[in-house]
């Protein structure tokens, strides 16, 4: 069974990684002006609601599994994913608006989140491949 979580774990984590690299290329993208402001606001819309709900899967996992210092490890983010999705003011196409995506910097705190989730990501993935690899062998 505590394979099996992490094994779950780590393939979700595998798919956030994804994302959070989907988010730089395409962050990246808007910085060079490659795309317009409405079309990576609307790749990057779509794909908020998976994020938050991968994390928050692999948090409660943990809660469920008893596996309390992963727990607290990954709660913070998923709060602050469900934080950030919660607070998008009325009349904005998303988190990520195109009428506000470079006003006040926004632009650059997207792409420093996107980093430091990337990292994030990249440690869990670590932690769930050792903490896997550790309850195989208990078997």
């Amino acid at each position: 069974m505590e394979a099996a979580v992490f094994i779950l774990s780590l393939v979700d984590c595998c798919a956030l990684i994804f994302l959070s690299v989907y988010f730089i290329i395409t962050l990246s993208d808007l910085e060079c002006d490659y795309i317009n402001a409405r079309a990576c606001c609307s790749k990057l819309n779509k794909w908020v609601i998976p994020e938050m709900v991968g994390q928050c899967l692999t948090t409660m996992l943990m809660l469920v599994s008893m596996h309390w210092f992963i727990f607290v490890l990954n709660l913070p983010v998923a709060a602050w994913n469900i934080y950030r999705y919660a607070k998008v003011p009325m009349g904005n196409m998303g988190v990520f608006d195109p009428t506000e995506i470079h006003n006040r910097g926004q632009l650059k705190s997207h792409m420093k989140e996107a980093m430091i989730k990337l990292g994030y990501h990249l440690l869990c993935f670590f932690i769930y491949l050792y903490s896997m690899i550790l309850a195989l062998i208990n078997d």
